[in-house]
């Protein structure tokens, strides 16, 4: 029987980290909505949860690049008994941005950024009238390594996207009760390594984290009140440093005056 945690709307809920979310939560005491395209999968899983967990579960098949289907998780997600999102749909393009078929690039920032954000936008209404919820959106350490892009350029950027609009959503949703968290996973080893044509064992296996691991992480810092979690960071004040530099540049983002090292002399070079 449930616990009382509400209901926990999960995507790419048929395998990998969003499997093992709708595990963990359902032994919580969540009542879940299971979404992804494969049926199949969600009913196995509903199935096996119920019996050994109690919780009330949802099947959802959707696809998630479909617009018809994403309005109904849009429609789903602002139901009154929704009390958390977890984000976590998305794909990998592997490759040089050169090389990369401009539609598969398109689909993968579609997936990652726009319908990441929609699903995001349709919940947070509902959980800032409640006074309560969770946001927890899915990206990844290569949000933070645009210089070195593990897998590529646009997957990096489409992460580094997911993180900044959590942590613009947590600013905006925290005076309601509402925490946005954002979780950046390391290598971890799913599915999404194989579908984006990389093999996950060509890395030096010190670096790649099991998925059961990386969830049990990510929900240990939400409990601990952490907006930005990186499972295998050792400590957690060198995130705090690492926001701390980045505020040190804020209040010389945006002058009147251009820096001085940009102006320029009547004769041309720049002015010391």
């Amino acid at each position: 029987m449930s616990r009382g945690q509400g209901t926990a709307l999960i995507t790419g809920a048929s395998a990998g980290i969003g499997a093992v979310y709708a595990d963990r939560l359902a032994r919580r005491g969540h009542n879940l909505v299971l979404v992804a395209r494969n049926e199949a999968k969600l009913n196995a899983l509903a199935a096996r949860l119920t019996v050994e967990t109690g919780v009330t579960i949802e099947v959802l098949r959707a696809d998630l690049t479909d617009e018809a289907d994403t309005s109904r998780v849009e429609a789903r997600l602002q139901a009154d008994d929704i009390t958390m999102l977890v984000n976590n749909a998305g794909v990998a393009v592997a490759g040089p941005t050169i090389e990369m078929d401009p539609e598969r690039l398109e689909a993968m920032i579609r997936l990652n950024v726009v319908v990441a954000t929609r699903l995001a936008r349709a919940v947070a209404p509902g959980l800032a009238q409640r006074g309560k919820g969770d946001i927890i959106n899915i990206a990844s350490v290569v949000a933070l390594r645009g210089d070195q892009p593990a897998i590529s350029v646009g997957y990096g950027a489409s992460k580094a996207y997911v993180l900044a609009l959590s942590e613009g959503l947590d600013s905006e949703l925290a005076p309601y009760s509402v925490r946005v968290q954002a979780v950046l996973p390391g290598a971890t080893r799913t599915d999404l390594w194989e579908k984006g044509g990389l093999d996950i064992n060509a890395l030096p296996q010190e670096i790649v984290m099991e998925t059961g691991d990386m969830v049990d992480a990510a929900l240990a810092g939400l409990d601990q009140g952490e907006r930005v979690t990186i499972p295998a960071l050792p400590d957690n004040a060198d995130w705090s440093a690492f926001k701390v530099a980045r505020a040190v540049l804020h209040p010389n983002l945006s002058h009147r005056q251009p820096a001085r090292r940009y102006r320029r002399n009547s004769e041309g070079p720049s002015v010391p």
